[in-house]
């Protein structure tokens, strides 16, 4: 009998600390120790992040062990997000995942973060068949990715400046909303009108993005108002919200659209941090249902930075026997 293949995955690029058990491609597990720290500084701290995810590793891991009814013994592979991310987070799980590995003497998996968030969608028993398109959204990235197999993956548009996930937080910041501000942006929006305010989609061509434009405008746009009317942000919060949020999907959107006319790949995708947007979930899956799309979303726990998605692809790595030596570094660049 084929002994199956357990992979456990450390995800520690940010401000999430998690482990992830998956056994033959089925995740057991997956937990995940938030930082509540930064909040009071209005974004992630560097060194405060890597200091928690020290005190949290170990916790963690064993979290994941128990709840997965798997022993150390059991393991196949360990599997860490080697990039893109903040260093000294990478450096706390590729650390600790080298010597794991090292110590089970068992093969290290390197995985590739955004890689990985694509991924995610194939941890849901609906997954998208190949080829695939995914729009990969995060505080740091925003592509689109034409997915030939789980290992072979092509960037067909990305942004040329600030990320949606970006553009969301700035925006929050402007509004003066704490940090994370994105998801406030999104709880607002729900109750706010989408067409009150209009703000500029960039004419960028081919398939890649530009936010950089956006995040002035709607600077400029708060200062105008706040000038005259002091209150304006506290009465229009919620229109305010809901037609930056509107802007940023209909930038994303359209952008994919196009993707899918260019390539005639009709099932598609979204990931990373931003695809928990409620705003643009709904707005995806209404275009796809209008353009006759297959759409895929991962559940809201693999959304956001997680282990499970490093999981999932350190065991498509393993099966590929695609392998990494002890001496490899964490990179914070893709």
């Amino acid at each position: 009998m084929t002994k199956p293949v357990t992979i456990l995955a450390i995800e520690s690029s940010c401000d999430e600390t998690s482990c992830a058990i998956s056994r033959d491609g089925t995740i057991l597990s997956n937990i995940i120790a938030n930082q509540t720290i930064h909040q009071q500084y209005g974004g992630v701290v560097p060194e405060l992040a890597s200091r928690a995810h020290i005190q949290h590793i170990v916790p963690v891991v064993d979290a994941a062990l128990q709840k997965a009814a798997c022993e150390m013994k059991e393991l196949s592979a360990i599997a860490f997000t080697q990039s893109p991310g903040l260093i000294g987070s990478l450096l706390v799980g590729s650390e600790f995942a080298k010597s794991l590995a090292l110590a089970l003497d068992i093969p290290l998996i390197a995985v590739h973060h955004m890689q990985a968030h694509v991924l995610a969608n194939l941890i849901p028993v609906s997954r998208p068949g190949f080829p695939f398109l995914c729009l990969t959204v995060s505080g740091g990235h925003t592509q689109i990715v034409r997915c030939h197999s789980p290992l072979h993956m092509e960037v067909i548009g990305e942004t040329l400046d600030d990320a949606a996930g970006e553009a969301f937080d700035k925006s929050a910041k402007l509004l003066g909303l704490p940090y994370p501000g994105g998801p406030l942006i999104d709880k607002y929006a729900r109750d706010g009108n989408p067409t009150r305010f209009s703000f500029p989609e960039p004419q960028i061509p081919g398939l890649n993005f530009s936010f950089s434009g956006l995040k002035t405008a709607v600077l400029y746009f708060l200062q105008d108002n706040t000038a005259v009317i002091p209150d304006f942000i506290q009465a229009n919060l919620p229109d305010i919200c809901a037609s930056i949020q509107a802007r940023i999907i209909s930038i994303l959107l359209n952008k994919l659209k196009k993707a899918v006319r260019q390539t005639g790949i009709m099932d598609c995708c979204i990931a990373g941090g931003v695809s928990a947007n409620s705003g643009l979930r709904t707005a995806f899956r209404e275009l796809g249902e209008r353009e006759g799309w297959n759409t895929f979303i991962p559940p809201f726990e693999y959304c956001t930075d997680n282990a499970a998605m490093i999981a999932i692809t350190g065991h498509y790595k393993y099966l590929a026997g695609d392998f990494a030596p002890l001496s490899i570094s964490a990179s914070a660049h893709a």
